[in-house]
């Protein structure tokens, strides 16, 4: 949850109860698996208060069954963050490989992601990563919001 708050990519399941349920969820569902990299500190002014605290970068592959593509798995790459002073040491790299390799041990036929940000590093990360634009167009449903009267 430290990892989510500092790169401040979207806001985190909270409060803390919820969040460990959905952790807990996470790890019990077939098909899921996450994927971190750990970064040693061993600079005197940094103080790691906790070994999560250690956690440089995470990401999470969900793989599930396809009748289609000869029966071969989706995969969807999701929640791809690393910390932003840790950003370019290969952290996310290595997350993002680890799980392509998963998916491809899992025969998944494609590894699908989007990214809502419009860095353009974010962008030739990816495409660094094998990821081509392009190839299929995303379109996202959103919840429709709740109106509360009263």
């Amino acid at each position: 949850m430290a990892l989510f708050a500092a790169s401040e990519v979207s806001r985190a399941a909270e409060p803390r109860e919820l969040a460990q349920r959905v952790w807990q969820e996470t790890l019990a569902a077939p098909g899921v698996h996450v994927f971190v990299s750990e970064h040693v500190f061993v600079s005197e002014h940094v103080f790691v208060s906790d070994e999560h605290d250690r956690i440089a970068a995470t990401c999470m592959l969900v793989t599930a069954p396809n009748l289609l593509r000869g029966g071969r798995r989706h995969g969807f790459l999701e929640n791809v963050v690393t910390r932003p002073e840790l950003q370019g040491r290969g952290h996310g790299r290595a997350v993002v490989e680890a799980a392509l390799a998963r998916a491809w041990a899992d025969d998944c036929h494609h590894v699908l992601m989007q990214s809502g940000r419009e860095d353009p590093r974010v962008h030739a990360f990816y495409r660094g990563l094998g990821f081509m634009p392009g190839l299929r167009v995303a379109y996202v449903a959103q919840r429709p919001s709740v109106s509360v009267s009263g």
